[in-house]
């Protein structure tokens, strides 16, 4: 990874980007691409894209949602202490004793997630984030409510790391890391002479309601869509290899196999990836994916889908952890795989 891209992904992941608070990021995701892309559009959900190409009537969409997870304050006492609810698939255990950003409506307040001394019995058995509150340092909802209001939300306060020059950790990878890779395609695309149209999206909201991917695929209407997100690794202890399947760090880009997705698709990723000399991994989703896919393959008419995903560790944490060289061979993957099409494909599996 070039330091222009390793840059370019480290200012992203350093932005906070709650579901529903997007703005940031999409404006920095848009200064990046813009360069590279023919069209350059927003919409009324807050998604960001990139167009090439756009007079084509084959449309390729390209979705990597750049919300993350994050707290949402639902209540502050009498004593000033923020409580709390989810925005998002939050664990509370992986909240306790964190570091957060609160994103007030005044500014940024510091605050971190108490936790009862262990000499005081600590927290025990089961809790949910009801049982756990957020310390700022104020004194009285009086102080408090000068900076933060209900509604307001918070990140963790954490800074990506590179892991041996080869794994990047850090909170909100889910999928921040998507909304790059499609980006990078559009960059290495754009020196392309392609006969098809390539829209990549930055959507919102994945993390909450998936709307952000429904605005863009009903206003583009595309011929096909692929969702770039992640997925769970199971290369690390404790993990049920016999429940969760086998999927690793530097194993390649991960192919969903299943009903939502259209085997044409997987079909041209399979043979871009030999031809590429990549290696490609299988996740299996019956019915439901879970992404972008999902909204997207039930907009207009109907839109073929596919899912392509990174390999995550410790999915949901402060410490999601993932390959430089996953994202590079994933980003090698689409673009190859879009420069073989001609934009004459049938996606009907009952046409050859």
């Amino acid at each position: 990874m070039e330091k222009l891209q390793y840059d370019f992904l480290m200012n992203l992941l350093r932005t906070p980007s709650p579901s529903s608070m997007e703005m940031d990021i999409q404006m920095k995701w848009m200064e990046y691409v813009k360069p590279y892309a023919d069209e350059i559009r927003t919409d009324n959900a807050g998604n960001a894209v990139a167009v090439l190409n756009p007079e084509a009537e084959f449309k390729v969409l390209l979705a990597g949602h750049c919300d993350e997870i994050a707290l949402v304050i639902n209540r502050i006492d009498d004593n000033g202490f923020l409580y709390i609810d989810k925005m998002g698939g939050i664990n509370p255990k992986a909240a306790v004793g964190m570091k957060l950003e609160v994103l007030g409506y005044q500014k940024i307040i510091t605050g971190v997630i108490g936790v009862n001394a262990q000499h005081h019995g600590g927290l025990k058995g089961d809790f949910d984030l009801e049982d756990l509150f957020i310390d700022c340092g104020f004194t009285s909802k009086q102080e408090a409510t000068k900076y933060v209001q209900i509604g307001d939300l918070a990140v963790y306060k954490t800074e990506p790391e590179l892991l041996q020059n080869r794994y990047i950790a850090g909170r909100g990878l889910d999928n921040r890391t998507g909304a790059f890779m499609v980006a990078e395609v559009i960059r290495i695309l754009s020196e392309k002479n392609l006969p098809i149209g390539v829209y990549a999206v930055s959507t919102v909201n994945e993390e909450t309601n998936m709307g952000g991917a429904y605005f863009a695929a009903a206003a583009i209407q595309p011929t096909m869509a692929l969702a770039v997100d992640v997925t769970f690794a199971t290369d690390y202890p404790k993990v049920n290899k016999e429940k969760y399947g086998e999927v690793y760090l530097e194993g390649g880009p991960v192919l969903a196999k299943g009903a939502p997705i259209n085997r044409k698709i997987n079909l041209w990723l399979e043979n871009a990836a030999k031809e590429a000399n990549i290696k490609v991994q299988y996740e299996l989703t019956p019915r439901m994916t879970g992404t972008d896919a999902d909204r997207m393959r039930l907009t207009g008419k109907g839109v073929p889908v596919s899912l392509v995903s990174l390999p995550l560790r410790y999915m949901h944490s402060p410490v999601e952890t993932a390959s430089k060289q996953d994202m590079e061979e994933e980003v090698q993957l689409m673009v190859s795989m879009l420069s073989n099409l001609s934009g004459k494909e049938s996606l009907n599996p009952l046409n050859d």
